[in-house]
């Protein structure tokens, strides 16, 4: 008899885990062709940028944003709290970077190109 009730726990248990989850629907945010989703009104400018220069960072929500810049080799070269607009770029050399930003509990990835 106990066989029988182990028997079906481990089936219910094996059948709830394929079962798919209960997701909540936002209207507040847009999804990309990726099917991610991205920032409202996200904008990285000037894009691309002069070296030596200042990266303005802005959104429609405008919260504390977490940026972080890979190199095209996908090493770390810069990581900032960012609490206003504007990101201090001139330590970075020419070429093409992927910038990261995080604002909130979502993600956004684009490539910036220093010039």
């Amino acid at each position: 008899m106990k066989k029988i009730y182990l028997l079906f726990i481990c089936l219910g248990l094996i059948g709830f885990s394929f079962t798919s989850g209960i997701q909540a629907q936002s209207n507040s945010y847009e999804k990309q062709d990726s099917g991610e989703i991205k920032i409202e009104g996200l904008s990285i400018y000037p894009n691309p940028a002069p070296a030596g220069s200042v990266l303005y960072i802005t959104s429609d929500l405008e919260l504390t944003k977490t940026v972080t810049i890979f190199s095209a080799l996908g090493e770390k070269v810069l990581f900032k709290v960012l609490i206003g607009k504007e990101l201090d770029i001139s330590r970075l050399n020419r070429g093409v970077y992927v910038i990261k930003v995080k604002e909130g509990k979502i993600t956004a990835t684009k490539k910036l190109i220093i010039q």
